[in-house]
């Protein structure tokens, strides 16, 4: 459904993957500017995929915004001890995420 959205309100190309163990053969494929991650997926859960993206040259480079329906701080901490952009507790509005979104590839864009 957020596929959905975001690409009929903003516009985006947005590629969805299931599992978390395809998310690295699939951003070498696709080249993201910014990863959306659920901390609750099948098999790997989210820091796992977190902890992948970080050791993958190509992973390491691209912003993460997790958004999830846990919002407790222990979870928070993990994952930006895994280095990701921004956390979004669930409902979120397409505005907001949209912001959220387009904040994180402008920093990208601004990294050296």
């Amino acid at each position: 459904m957020l596929k959905m959205r975001l690409e009929a309100s903003a516009g985006y190309e947005v590629m969805a993957i299931t599992e978390a163990k395809d998310i690295i053969e699939r951003i070498h494929i696709f080249k993201p500017d910014v990863i959306l991650l659920d901390l609750l997926m099948p098999g790997i859960g989210g820091l796992d995929a977190c902890a992948m993206l970080n050791n993958d040259s190509i992973g390491a480079t691209i912003p993460i915004i997790v958004i999830s329906g846990l919002d407790k701080s222990t979870d928070k901490l993990k994952a930006f001890r895994f280095g990701i952009t921004d956390y979004l507790v669930k409902p979120v509005d397409d505005a907001k995420l949209i912001k959220t979104i387009e904040k994180a590839i402008k920093s990208k864009s601004d990294q050296p």
